[in-house]
């Protein structure tokens, strides 16, 4: 009797515990990611299922990383090519502008921007490429036939555009907490790569000036605009597109293991991820 009285207790027990309510979840974090291609995760498969083609976004990005380990409601309208212009306006006829994204309810926005600003970036890369390509042999033909150009643009204009999409980030999501990340070294201080990365010798250091000007710039407008910024710089030094597979976390020029070169790799992307979710900690 003893036995079968214990036992009717146990399946109450179990009932019980199966039956009653859960715990409550957590508030729900509305997450929004913005943004170029290194936001994106242009070339890190697989592609995300639902979005623009065109905007190669990677369902391995930083953000997507950070939300599916925190729970957050994530809303990702990061495309590659993006600069500042396409969160106020189309990038193209299937991509709304990216701020529609924003709004009161807003948690939590991060973002990478201002390398596609006045195209100047990919401009001083392919413009040293074929610099290199036009005088073998030279040492620093870009550097010597552009001087401060491309980093004037970035102080001049790119600079005030992001202090500008950051302060107007924060006036749609007023609530939001505000994430800005740099971009990661793409390459090494001084020594390049070629044929990897094919810039002349003296160009290498000259094209490393120019990204620690974008950085510099991003975090300044971050600083003026209560934004978070998140410095890759440091801990992406040598892992930059001269690196070995399985070192790197940027993917060179020729001979990259992705179909997107000169951008971050998956390990690229779990890196910033990494940082990223250290500035939320914090």
């Amino acid at each position: 009797m003893l036995v079968r009285n214990l036992a009717s207790v146990v399946v109450l027990l179990m009932a019980g515990a199966f039956c009653a309510p859960s715990a409550q979840a957590g508030p729900i974090v509305e997450h929004v990611n913005l943004g170029d291609s290194f936001s994106a995760g242009s070339g890190v498969l697989p592609l995300a299922a639902g979005a623009p083609l065109g905007c190669l976004r990677s369902e391995r990005n930083f953000a997507r990383i950070v939300a599916e380990e925190r729970g957050f409601q994530l809303e990702d309208v990061s495309c590659g090519g993006a600069s500042t212009e396409d969160f106020y306006g189309r990038q193209r006829p299937d991509t709304p502008p990216q701020f529609d994204a924003l709004s009161d309810s807003t948690d939590l926005v991060t973002l990478m921007i201002g390398g596609n600003d006045s195209d100047v970036f990919a401009r001083a890369i392919s413009s040293c490429v074929s610099a290199a390509l036009r005088s073998p042999g030279a040492y620093s033909p870009c550097a010597d036939q552009y001087g401060t150009s491309f980093e004037d643009t970035i102080t001049s204009r790119t600079y005030p555009a992001i202090r500008q999409a950051l302060g107007d980030i924060e006036r749609r999501a007023p609530r939001a907490r505000v994430v800005v990340v740099g971009y990661q070294w793409l390459l090494p201080p001084t020594i390049g790569c070629a044929p990897q990365m094919p810039v002349a010798p003296g160009d290498v250091p000259y094209l490393r000036s120019l990204q620690r000007t974008l950085n510099t710039s991003i975090a300044s407008a971050a600083a003026e605009t209560d934004t978070t910024f998140v410095d890759m710089s440091v801990v992406s030094e040598g892992h930059d597109g001269c690196q070995a597979v399985g070192t790197r976390w940027a993917e060179p020029l020729l001979f990259s293991d992705q179909f997107v070169p000169v951008h971050p790799n998956a390990a690229g992307e779990a890196a910033m991820a990494a940082e990223v979710e250290k500035a939320l900690a914090s």
